[in-house]
């Protein structure tokens, strides 16, 4: 599938006006690039997976929206058009726009893109890195040299989250090196790429349990469990929300598990929080993340009603990583 893409260079503050005022023309599908740092807000909202670089805030934006080609065209607004008769329309709605002010250069770049470059781009972000001792390739690059005592991970994350690069994914793996996990059984609560049940089975866990919401998360862990070497089934999989989804939690067994890990965002934390520890076997841990720092409170009064005690706290940039004990 094919789309021709318009880029549009503006002032940031003209962001808003622009891209409202075109959606109401048919240019739907907005993607956003500047130079402006992410407000905690956002970041709880975006739960960015890759570390990307961070440049000075010039004022400058960039606005790109994509039209779908198809057999007769492109359609825009209900219209099939052709790419003149595309870009004629957006440069009125432009020209009627600065009018009421200085909205920047207002320059149009125009490219045609493949699907595959959406699902390929964000390739360029993500290399080979270490967290401790831990070692996480992606599948399009070779390992370097291994460290005495390391753990080599392959993953790939796909469409699905975890790709060990976020900070709450870095707390999470951390936490789970500092245990023991031989024996463990370990249940890994919002999977995404799997890599957290990886590592765990990798060290030596003898059962690992995930749940996620996305179905791209059972594409990307059986990929990442083939690339790590673990046997189909060696990490047992459900798409589901185990909080209301009780006899699936039955047949799981409540209170066998000696590791619960969740790394999800704060508010979801405190809602799985009774399943989490009813799911934990007497002096079980509990591993959690995705809290940004001052949201802690919240997860600590849920962790204590559920007779989760907290041993400690980490912290990684914005976020807050827990660990604790059932009482």
């Amino acid at each position: 599938m094919q789309w021709l893409g318009f880029r549009i260079q503006m002032s940031a503050e003209a962001v808003d006006i622009v891209v409202s005022t075109l959606y109401e023309a048919g240019f739907e599908g907005a993607l956003i690039e500047d130079k402006q740092p992410l407000s905690a807000w956002e970041k709880e909202q975006m739960f960015v997976d890759i570390s990307l670089p961070e440049e000075e805030d010039d004022g400058i934006a960039y606005v790109s929206f994509f039209l779908e080609k198809g057999e007769q065209g492109l359609l825009l607004a209900g219209d099939w058009v052709d790419a003149g008769e595309a870009r004629r329309r957006l440069e009125e709605e432009l020209d009627f726009l600065s009018q009421f002010g200085d909205l920047g250069e207002l320059s149009i770049e125009e490219r045609w893109t493949e699907d595959l470059d959406w699902v390929n781009n964000w390739k360029q972000y993500f290399h080979a890195f270490w967290v401790d001792d831990v070692y996480i390739v992606p599948s399009w690059e070779e390992p370097g040299p291994l460290r005495e005592n390391s753990l080599l991970l392959r993953i790939d994350p796909g469409t699905a989250f975890g790709t060990g690069m976020h900070e709450t994914t870095r707390l999470c793996i951390r936490a789970l090196e500092s245990l023991d996990l031989r024996g463990a059984r370990l249940l890994d609560l919002g999977t995404g790429s799997g890599i957290l049940s990886i590592l765990a089975v990798k060290r030596g866990a003898e059962r690992a349990v995930a749940t996620d919401l996305d179905p791209c998360a059972q594409d990307a862990l059986e990929y990442n469990c083939r690339e790590n070497q673990i046997e189909p089934g060696g990490i047992e999989l459900h798409l589901a929300d185990l909080a209301q989804a009780p006899e699936l939690a039955e047949s799981l067994g409540r209170g066998s598990f000696t590791v619960v890990v969740a790394n999800i965002l704060a508010p979801v934390l405190q809602y799985l929080m009774g399943t989490a520890a009813s799911m934990l076997a007497p002096g079980g841990y509990y591993i959690c993340s995705g809290i940004l720092a001052g949201q802690e409170a919240g997860v600590l009064e849920a962790m204590a009603r559920e007779g989760i005690e907290c041993l400690r706290q980490e912290r990684d940039g914005e976020w807050i990583g827990l660990v604790g004990r059932k009482v």
